[in-house]
């Protein structure tokens, strides 16, 4: 171990990490699911109509998109609180990678907000043709969507090395943190594999069903146990 910050402080920590690792995914569900996975079904034209008609609805998923990455940022803090007296230069690597997520993620927030911009009435708009303003709307949605997949990139690895931090630390379960290591890995390793062969991105799920898994998992036991301070490896009861 290395450093000195108070095991107080260390806890505390680790209970605002659980707290965020639930918010985050909670907020990620809404946005995605509920938001986008309602309005963002159809063709270019059916995906502009809706978007355009429930305008108030794509932008608080936007909002919500916001939310979720300040939360994430806390959380990056939070973990480095945490995780930095187990190894500080690791620590600070992970915090380094996740903070490019963020600003991948942030990159992509603006070309959602973009996109629904496009479809608004504003008198500059009005030099492109309907269709034209359609394919722009829906070329910053796909931009949003690559966005998504660089930063998941970088989530994967700057998470990887913090669930490998809580392996060496024995805060949590073994179990759990090698589950995150795999997890996250395979997050970073199939969104860089989408890149080269986009076909893949049909299976995207093998991908997020396990990180999402991991952080609720580890979200959930950071709030209810805690972390082991003590030296002793937590188990799980």
């Amino acid at each position: 171990m290395e450093a000195a910050v108070p095991q107080a402080a260390q806890a505390k920590a680790g209970r605002l990490a659980g707290i965020l690792f639930l918010f985050v995914n909670a907020a990620g569900v809404f946005a995605e699911v509920v938001v986008r996975g309602s309005l963002l079904q159809g063709d270019a034209m059916q995906v502009a109509q809706s978007v355009a008609d429930s305008e108030r609805l794509y932008r608080l998923g936007i909002a919500v998109d916001l939310t979720m990455l300040i939360g994430g940022l806390v959380l990056i803090w939070a973990l480095y609180v945490l995780l930095g007296p187990v190894h500080r230069d690791l620590a600070f690597l992970a915090v380094l990678l996740r903070t490019v997520e963020t600003a991948a993620t942030v990159a992509a927030t603006v070309a959602s907000l973009v996109a629904v911009q496009l479809l608004g009435t504003a008198d500059y708009l009005r030099v492109f043709a309907v269709g034209e303003v359609q394919g722009l709307s829906r070329l910053a949605r796909i931009a949003f969507g690559l966005g998504q997949d660089v930063g998941f990139i970088f989530l994967g690895l700057g998470s990887a090395v913090f669930a490998y931090l809580l392996l060496r630390s024995h805060y949590v379960p073994r179990i759990l943190a090698s589950w995150g290591v795999v997890a996250s890995l395979l997050l970073a390793a199939y969104n860089l594999v989408a890149i080269v062969v986009p076909s893949v991105k049909t299976f995207v799920y093998i991908a997020l069903v396990p990180m999402g898994i991991y952080e609720i998992g580890i979200g959930l036991w950071l709030v209810i146990k805690g972390v082991m301070l003590s030296g002793t490896p937590a188990r799980a009861t």
